[in-house]
């Protein structure tokens, strides 16, 4: 069993903690734990793939956090140590770090990064091969307990010879694989440069992708001026690196404006997510975003299931069902939790091509259902093209969209030292306190309670769920009139606040500041 030292460092499907010191605050990713970390997957990786470690192959690469280089030293030094080929990536994109078991032949690999969180955190993120049992190559929640258990116990494997350590310069194939994606599907060659005319803004918020516009865009033929904050910059000087970051897209939708551009395009530091922004400087974020990544993918497979996280709104489901034929399923939140309902629903029979979460993590079946934000914009490129022939926009595609008038998302932190329980406990409450006022549960909310409100009680909803990581429970609401939202927060503040466990002060602040 971990112990607290070891469980700490695991958040869902990653390794996450502190890398770096600000105000002496304690750090613990050392480069200690770094390489008995590093030294357990290659003991899981050996068992999974059946092999000797010094036949492994394993590729390690980095965004472009301040830690990231010591990280990676102290990585490739434990893993040679253990007598593993491995492949220095330098700086790559998450993705990218995955797709090194396909084109370069890697047993596994390890990307370090913390996503969008402060500047002073790092982590670990560990991919595998595909198999034929195996569709996706994230390592599990599970595998990441065993992983730590074996750094945690020194259950390592020792080689009787150091490996090798080599450079590889991966990010060009990845960029030219993403490339030849777009000539395919536009059916052209790079020399005909099929995105002449184009007008793209990427902002890459000083994280690992700003090679999209570089060896991407720009190269077949995008005009890439107006794009900013593609020089990697660990300290992230100009916004937090996060496409649901209110400050971020505004940003990126100023920067579209002022470039009188086609198309904006933002990532996260690591490149695992992505927004965009359309020529009238509106945010396609969020239910937008799921809407536009289904009406792409859905052409292809008809009246196929796309999985999304709980808190899709109503005007979605009925875009996905309705508008598009395919069939909408929600799921538990957390892109982990959203990828593997669409590989179990394909291995039930199912055809889900699509597993997307309104934070910007898509997964789709033809790309080994790796979230990946740059092959998503790629999607978005190509119809994007496809439509500017028709003489039509991105825009176009989600006219029929229907749209809450209001949303709101407002989190209150839980006390308590079992956290889960008390927040089970909350939510029980709630079904019963729904029950007493007669307002109607959702059947498919998944997790958490989905209260429904009608015309006359704010008319739309709310969701209750517990936090995929953290002792949280936010509460996100949608409706279909002016200061719906308010009226719905004030009818669950009476029960709310009498929780003694939950902080509701973001709530009161809420109600206080609209009145």
């Amino acid at each position: 069993m971990l112990t607290q030292q070891w469980k700490h460092l695991k958040s869902g499907t990653d390794v996450r903690g502190t890398a770096l010191s600000v105000d002496n605050s304690p750090i613990d990713l050392t480069d200690e734990v770094v390489q008995r970390i590093a030294k357990g997957f290659v003991r899981w990786l050996a068992g999974y793939t059946g092999k000797d470690a010094s036949t492994l192959k394993i590729a390690v690469g980095r965004d472009s956090r301040l830690s990231g280089p010591r990280i990676a030293a102290a990585v490739s030094e434990a893993l040679t140590a253990c007598g593993v080929q491995v492949l220095d990536c330098g700086m790559a994109s998450t993705p990218a770090m995955f797709m090194t078991t396909v084109d370069l032949g890697c047993d596994g690999s390890v990307q370090i990064t913390a996503s969008h969180h402060p500047f002073d955190r790092n982590g670990l993120k560990f991919f595998c091969a595909v198999s034929d049992t195996r569709i996706s190559g994230g390592l599990e929640g599970a595998e990441i307990e065993e992983i730590l258990q074996f750094a945690q116990d020194g259950d390592f494997i020792t080689g009787d010879a150091a490996g090798r350590l080599e450079k590889a310069d991966y990010m060009p194939q990845y960029a030219a694989g993403l490339r030849r994606r777009i000539c395919d599907a536009l059916g052209t060659t790079e020399q005909e440069q099929p995105l002449t005319g184009m007008h793209i803004v990427v902002d890459a918020g000083n994280g690992a992708g700003g090679f999209y516009a570089s060896q991407v865009l720009k190269p077949l033929g995008a005009d890439v001026s107006g794009s900013q904050f593609l020089e990697p910059d660990g300290r992230f000087p100009n916004h937090i690196p996060n496409p649901e970051n209110e400050d971020a897209m505004a940003s990126v939708c100023s920067a579209v404006l002022e470039a009188k551009a086609d198309l904006g395009i933002i990532f996260d530091t690591d490149v695992d997510r992505a927004g965009c922004v359309d020529a009238a400087g509106r945010e396609i974020n969020r239910n937008r975003l799921v809407a536009l990544a289904s009406a792409i993918v859905l052409e292809q497979y008809p009246g196929g299931t796309v999985v999304t996280d709980s808190i899709t709104s109503d005007g979605l489901k009925v875009f996905i069902e309705q508008v598009l034929g395919g069939v909408h399923c929600r799921f538990k939140r957390g892109y982990r939790n959203v990828i593997d309902e669409a590989i179990r629903l394909n291995q039930a029979g199912v055809c889900a091509p699509l597993a997307i979460e309104t934070s910007g993590h898509a997964a789709v079946k033809d790309n080994y259902f790796l979230d990946d934000g740059a092959y998503l914009m790629t999607l978005v490129v190509i119809k994007a093209m496809q439509l500017r022939k028709e003489g039509k926009t991105i825009d176009d595609l989600l006219s029929d969209l229907p749209e809450p008038l209001e949303g709101k998302e407002l989190r209150f932190a839980i006390t308590m030292p079992d956290f889960h329980a008390y927040g089970e406990q909350v939510l029980t409450g709630l079904e019963a306190h729904a029950a007493q006022q007669g307002w109607p549960l959702a059947p498919d909310s998944q997790e958490g309670v989905r209260v429904i409100f009608d015309r006359e009680h704010g008319d739309g909803w709310a969701l209750l769920r517990l936090s995929v990581h953290d002792p949280v429970m936010p509460l996100n609401i949608e409706s279909n009139q002016p200061f719906g939202c308010r009226r719905i927060a004030e009818q669950l503040a009476g029960y709310l606040t009498a929780q003694a466990g939950l902080d509701c002060r973001e709530l009161e602040k809420y109600l206080e500041c609209r009145r």
